[in-house]
């Protein structure tokens, strides 16, 4: 009898440990789904809470005026006074005034394409990144699918802010909220930024992610302390 009931206990625990293992994994489709055990919170932040501004071209030009960033043109014009068009118009709400980042996927994944600017000097440090293997299926370098969808594996376009910090599957990682309609499920999906050794300077062609901004490990550490807190990050094609 003690037996059957030690083995029926064993068989439960069994049991809820597997269904508690298949919720997490269906919550998420990246890597990094928890913290310390907890779940992560789902974002109170929304494209209603940060507008994008309809300007005319010249409105945007004249608000990119104002800012002495990229001397020497090095982020893709178009998209950079985009993001700043962003985040001028949103600047009350924005927490970190310090950067803000541009990510070009229209490029190989080979070349310099997440673009931090400093808001206060102006300098630009370029980085490569992976985009996830769902815009990427044929592994070519080029990502040409984007979307919302969770277990898509795929990158999702549009502004961000960051969150928070924590210790993943890759170490120290950042949170990213989606505040545009084309990334509003990026924290619901675990899509955050983090490094990888699938990724570095000098390959000709990047591995691919779940979805992630994925670093190289090198460098994701510098960069996540720069961002993290609430800066803008624009990831346009």
């Amino acid at each position: 009898m003690r037996y059957r009931a030690c083995l029926l206990g064993t068989l439960l625990a069994l049991t809820s440990a597997c269904v508690a293992g298949c919720a997490a994994s269906d919550q998420a489709e990246d890597e990094d789904v928890t913290v310390d055990g907890e779940e992560s919170s789902a974002s109170a932040l929304s494209s209603s809470d940060y507008p994008v501004p309809n300007l005319s071209a010249d409105e945007k030009a004249a608000i990119f005026a104002r800012y002495d960033i990229d001397p020497d043109g090095v982020v893709p014009k178009a998209m950079l006074v985009d993001a700043v068009a962003f985040f001028d118009a949103n600047k009350d709400r924005i927490r970190n005034k310090n950067f803000l980042t541009v990510v070009d996927f229209s490029k190989h994944s080979g070349k310099d394409r997440l673009f931090v600017v400093n808001l206060t000097t102006g300098a630009v440090q370029p980085h490569v990144v992976a985009h996830g293997s769902g815009s990427d299926p044929g592994n070519t370098g080029y990502a040409t699918k984007f979307s919302n969808v969770n277990n898509s594996n795929e990158s999702s376009l549009g502004y961000y802010l960051t969150g928070e910090t924590y210790n993943g599957k890759h170490g120290n990682s950042l949170r990213l909220d989606g505040v545009s309609p084309t990334n509003s499920n990026a924290r619901a999906r675990a899509v955050v930024m983090h490094g990888a050794d699938y990724v570095s300077e000098g390959r000709s062609k990047q591995g691919r992610s779940w979805g992630c901004l994925a670093l190289p490990t090198s460098d994701k550490d510098a960069v996540i302390a720069k961002l993290k807190g609430g800066s803008v990050i624009y990831a346009a094609h």
